[in-house]
């Protein structure tokens, strides 16, 4: 079992190396992806700027606060997006046969289709968030917290996607649906969670799981707490298992489209 972990690991590491690889032969292309995320992401916090010019508290967060709210919201989508590109269009490998590929390896079929490509965008993400900790007050204890928790802040959002994605082994076609509630992960991730109530804020503990994706490690960086920790990795410990279970009941009923072609 360890073993098998083991080579899956160091086959996806060699899978990213090689992705990488690809991307870095057009340097230009692959540096300015880079740099514009990290400047579309800039733009967007200059409207905090703006707002905390005129207020001093927005929902109960400080400026400060909000720089380390887009820390994590950004740190997250980019480890997400880098590393699980292709969790995002689980639903057209699902629908259109594009999964026949990965059946007929000797892999973790849901971990391979998920990691055969990166987002080379993402890293703009990922740099912009280590920006945004460095700003708000970067120590060992802060850059190791901020580390561990955009990972499992990550992982709970490749997870939910294969949950909502999943479906199309049911229901077909949920595309929009898959995508409106990875958009609203995102979207709402980047807002202070004082200023949302009543259903919403309970959405945020279940099926838009932002409360174990960002809003916890926020105040658990702030104010460090044991008990929150362990909260926030069985959480996502437990949405990782529900999307092993809930994909790999699924796939029992997948249907081949006969694409019986392997990966180039």
């Amino acid at each position: 079992m360890l073993m098998e972990a083991k080579n899956q690991i160091k086959v996806q590491l060699i899978t990213i190396k090689y992705a990488l690889q690809r991307e870095m032969l057009n340097k230009v292309t692959f540096f300015s992806n880079v740099i514009f995320m990290l400047l579309n992401n800039a733009s967007f916090l200059i409207q905090w700027i703006v707002l905390y010019s005129i207020k001093d508290n927005v929902g109960g967060y400080q400026f400060k606060e909000v720089i380390l709210l887009w820390g994590i919201a950004a740190g997250t989508y980019g480890i997400s997006h880098f590393f699980f590109k292709d969790v995002f269009d689980l639903t057209d490998m699902i629908n259109t046969g594009k999964l026949d590929n990965y059946l007929i390896q000797p892999k973790n079929i849901l971990i391979s289709s998920i990691t055969s490509s990166i987002e080379v965008s993402a890293l703009g993400d990922i740099i912009y968030g280590y920006i945004m900790l460095f700003i708000y007050g970067i120590t060992i204890k802060n850059f190791i917290l901020y580390t561990i928790l955009t990972i499992t802040g990550g992982l709970i959002l490749v997870s939910l996607a294969v949950l909502v994605s999943s479906l199309s082994f049911w229901f077909g076609r949920v595309e929009i649906f898959a995508s409106s509630t990875n958009n609203m992960m995102t979207s709402f991730a980047t807002y202070p969670d004082g200023i949302f109530k009543g259903f919403i804020k309970l959405l945020f503990f279940t099926i838009i799981p932002l409360e174990f994706s960002s809003y916890l490690p926020i105040k658990l960086i702030i104010n460090f707490n044991p008990i929150t920790f362990i909260i926030i990795i069985l959480a996502t410990v437990l949405f990782i298992t529900l999307s092993f279970i809930v994909f790999y009941k699924g796939l029992e009923r997948y249907s081949s489209s006969n694409l019986m072609n392997t990966r180039t």
